[in-house]
């Protein structure tokens, strides 16, 4: 039985970013349960493993308490469903990211007509962070420290200079 109480965030989270987070500690003052789905996603090609995704996310939430990782490789709504989550929770960082999302919230609709979606924006200081932009400055050894938790910043340096070697 799905819960508007329980919350599923859905995402690659290659690599999880502090805006992810945020928009994860937002939704824990609204939703009883918040289920962060890393997605298996064969249509990409992530850096890091499902495996290390799930662990750097499950380490980045550790702190909030109304929190669960979870994986999935089905459509998203068998994994709502399966978890109870009647709230498809999603983030729009600019108006760009609105028509692909309003898509996905209509499909996602007509597959289960009890599922909600609801957007949320970051907060203004992460409204610019990617994790594609992330990937690309540890890529070219920027410092992307203040825009990932700490064990993500260290998986990215650890990650890009094994591929240099």
């Amino acid at each position: 039985m799905i819960s508007n109480r329980i919350a599923i965030y859905p995402g690659t989270f290659d690599p999880i970013t502090n805006g992810h987070v945020d928009l994860v500690i937002r939704a824990a003052r609204i939703f009883e349960r918040v289920i962060i789905a890393v997605a298996e996603n064969k249509n990409k090609t992530p850096l890091f493993t499902l495996a290390e995704r799930v662990d750097m996310t499950r380490q980045a939430v550790i702190d909030i308490p109304q929190a669960e990782v979870v994986d999935f490789n089905t459509l998203l709504v068998e994994c709502a469903k399966k978890h109870g989550a009647g709230v498809i929770l999603r983030g729009l960082r600019a108006v760009s990211d609105f028509e692909f999302e309003f898509q996905l919230a209509g499909m996602n609709r007509h597959l289960c007509k009890e599922l909600e979606t609801l957007f949320l924006t970051p907060s203004e200081k992460y409204a610019f962070i990617s994790s594609t932009v992330i990937r690309e400055i540890a890529k070219l050894g920027g410092d992307a420290s203040g825009f990932v938790p700490e064990h993500v910043h260290n998986a990215l340096i650890s990650k890009f200079s094994a591929q240099t070697r």
